[in-house]
This record gives C-alpha cells, structure tokens and sequence, in this order.
C-alpha cells in the first residue's frame, strides 16, 4: 500500500489516493495513511456474523470515497462475487505467486515444495474465482538453495514494491497489457 502511496505522490501514478480501508484495527496502514492525510476506515470482519454484512459494510465505506479503482494489498479476505461484481474491470490485487501456480496462502513454502527455480508475484484483476483474473504484471525471482519460506518473501516483497506501481501506473493509462519485471 505504501509503495502505490509513494509512487502517486512522486506522479508515477496519475492518480490520487482516495481511502485506505482495511478490515484490522492494527492494520499499520491505517497510522500511515492518516499521517499522510489519506481518509481512513476499519471494517472489522470480526464485528459481523457473515461474510454478506461484512462486504455490505465494507461497501457502505467505500461509496462516499467515490473511488475508481479499488487496489488490494494485504487483504487477507476471500471476496464474494456480490462484491467485487460492481468493481469487476477495476479492482486489482497483488499475489505472492507466479499465478497461475501457487493460488491462495502459503505461496513461498509451497513454491519451495514444489522445487521450482522461478519465484515472484502477480498483479492481477480481481474476478470471483480467487486469483484467476486477467494478469497485468509479473515479477520473478530466483530460488536459491539455502531460501527459505522467510528469505524468498522478503525477496517477492520487494518485487512487488516494484511490480504494483507500475502496474498501476499503466492500468490507470488504460494499458492492460501484461508487464514483466526482472
């Protein structure tokens, strides 16, 4: 969230951040954003007893931002299609993965499992299945011997630093055409 805070700011991105949201109260987002000026709101999934009031909620606090483009980062919630249907076309999410392997958690270890010699992430929009959208952009690391879980998120994190302002910055343009980073 901070690099596409940082990337609108220096006008890498020709646009303007309108709420930074997020579903933790300690999300440390939220302290960030605020210092920065950026309207901010907790919808705390644990106050609601279904997903559909959870997401209900979340909507009722994004429709006075009157966003265009809604960017996940780090918002560890399955979405249903209910929701992201009016945001379809417009809702972008980041993934520690080379989608389409590693859907969903536990990327880096199962990317170690699986003894690929490529890691990285994805920026993708979001549809209702869980990390099939169309893919804007990726960015790839190696695997080395020696990686662990641990040291090849810290290696995919600053990829997407990379990867998701540039993504954005083009998606923003109305270029939709994937991006590879090295």
């Amino acid at each position: 969230m901070l690099s596409l805070l940082d990337a609108m700011d220096r006008g890498d991105v020709a646009a303007q951040p309108a709420m930074v949201l997020a579903n933790r109260p300690d999300a440390g987002g939220l302290a960030k954003a605020a210092a920065r000026g950026i309207p901010t709101a907790c919808v705390d999934h644990k106050d609601f007893a279904d997903r559909a009031s959870f997401e209900a909620a979340v909507q009722a606090a994004l429709t006075p931002a009157k966003a265009d483009i809604l960017c996940l980062a780090g918002f560890m919630r399955i979405l249903t299609a209910d929701f992201i249907r009016p945001w379809e076309g417009r809702m972008l999410n980041i993934h520690p993965s080379l989608l389409p392997l590693f859907k969903g958690l536990h990327t880096h270890q199962r990317a170690l499992d699986a003894g690929v010699a490529v890691h990285g992430c994805t920026v993708h929009e979001v549809i209702p299945d869980l990390d099939a959208g169309p893919i804007l952009g990726q960015a790839v690391v190696p695997v080395e011997s020696g990686d662990t879980a641990d040291t090849l998120a810290a290696k995919v994190l600053v990829q997407e630093h990379r990867l998701y302002p540039a993504v954005l910055a083009r998606f923003v343009a109305g270029d939709r055409s994937p991006l590879a980073l090295t």
